[in-house]
């Protein structure tokens, strides 16, 4: 096999994980990786197709985002697209970010204000009014269709079905995130494997009678079609739906500059494991919008904001034994299988040990007590032994 060829299969494979792993997340509701195994195995894909350009040619990895919508309830194309967000992992990430902005709007290295947001780990959905009267509620899904489930959203109480306000816009379409709170989710746990599974199964039951037994909870965090246009930024839009009795969230605020958005990604970071829901990052979006409509969006993010991912979760366990797995295309992949450990949220019980010279570099033997992360490959990988 030529070098190409195995490029190609290494390629092909990765994309078969993604759209795996979209379908579990987007579709069943039961992701079996975390939310940042999941973004290396985006960033992997990005890297090989940067590096080989060829490969766009037999996949685009823009143009995959989410998942189909199954055949359960009605399929609605959305008004305006539910995109993904592009990551960043640290604070040259983040710097790079602010560059890119300041060079597309020729603006000089201005220090932009921006706004953040926690970044929750639940079930996105689009609630759409039409003179104040909730009308349509959607599923994501692939970001262009999404699925009608919006009787199951109105069994959430706090979510207003009616908005008697005289300054509303004709048209109004507010982004929300749908989660259970880690104390709800204790009480019903055995039903279900993590507290988003929860929320993604019940907004997607065929009886909504089901659903309203579930105690769903949301924040609002964007906005999709507004006619007229009334908002002049994002806090002021969150601030002025907060009077509308939305909810959002406390923890949003405005930042100016690298090192304030620095410092509110290390205070939420600190804060991140006493909340009553799980976050994996920090939303932070360009606060003018008149400036997001230059930015303008690529094939599947907006140019205006991006996700700043919190570091990998680790956890320490112990090898009980070594096996060897046999990838799709032929690849020999040794595996730690390791004592059930809860890794943020998730109980782990097999790592990658990557390759042979990966063993020996590191003197993995069966016994060794371990760290592990959940971070780098489909999944977890074994970072170091505990001496």
């Amino acid at each position: 096999m030529s070098k190409k060829d195995e490029i190609i299969n290494k390629f092909k494979e990765l994309i078969y994980n993604l759209k795996k792993h979209n379908k579990f997340y987007y579709v069943e509701d039961s992701p079996k990786i975390s939310d940042a195994e999941y973004d290396l195995l985006k960033e992997k894909i990005f890297k090989l197709e940067k590096q080989f350009p060829y490969l766009k040619q037999i996949e685009n990895i823009n143009l995959i985002v989410g998942a189909e919508p199954s055949n359960k309830f009605e399929k609605i194309n959305h008004i305006i697209p539910m995109l993904s967000l592009s990551n960043a992992f640290d604070k040259k990430d983040m710097g790079d970010f602010i560059i890119k902005i300041n060079n597309f709007l020729n603006l000089k290295n201005k220090n932009l204000e921006f706004y953040a947001e926690p970044k929750i780990d639940g079930i996105s959905a689009t609630l759409i009014y039409k003179n104040g009267k909730l009308i349509r509620g959607l599923s994501r899904g692939d970001g262009v269709t999404g699925e009608d489930i919006l009787e199951n959203l109105k069994t959430i109480s706090s979510i207003p079905k009616k908005i008697n306000e005289k300054d509303i816009p004709e048209l109004l379409e507010i982004r929300c995130e749908v989660y259970i709170g880690k104390k709800d989710f204790f009480k019903i746990k055995e039903n279900f494997a993590n507290p988003r599974n929860a929320a993604g199964g019940s907004l997607r039951q065929k009886k909504s009678s089901e659903t309203a037994k579930i105690p769903l909870k949301y924040f609002a965090y964007g906005f999709g079609a507004v006619k007229p246009m009334i908002f002049k930024n994002q806090s002021e839009f969150l601030q002025k739906i907060k009077r509308w009795n939305f909810l959002t969230n406390p923890l949003s605020e405005t930042v100016i500059g690298l090192d304030q958005i620095e410092s509110k990604h290390k205070e939420i970071d600190q804060l991140r494991s006493t909340l009553d829901y799980d976050i994996d990052g920090l939303v932070y979006k360009v606060n003018d919008i008149n400036l997001q409509k230059r930015l303008g969006n690529t094939s599947n993010s907006p140019r205006w904001a991006i996700a700043y991912k919190f570091s990998a979760e680790k956890a320490v366990t112990k090898i009980k034994d070594i096996i060897i797995q046999v990838g799709r295309t032929g690849a020999i992949t040794p595996v730690a299988k390791v004592n059930p450990v809860n890794v943020g949220g998730v109980i782990v019980s097999n790592a990658t040990l990557h390759n042979e010279e990966e063993i020996q570099r590191k003197d993995i033997r069966i016994g060794d007590t371990i760290i592990i992360q959940r971070a780098g490959d489909v999944i977890p990988q074994v970072v170091s032994v505990d001496d």
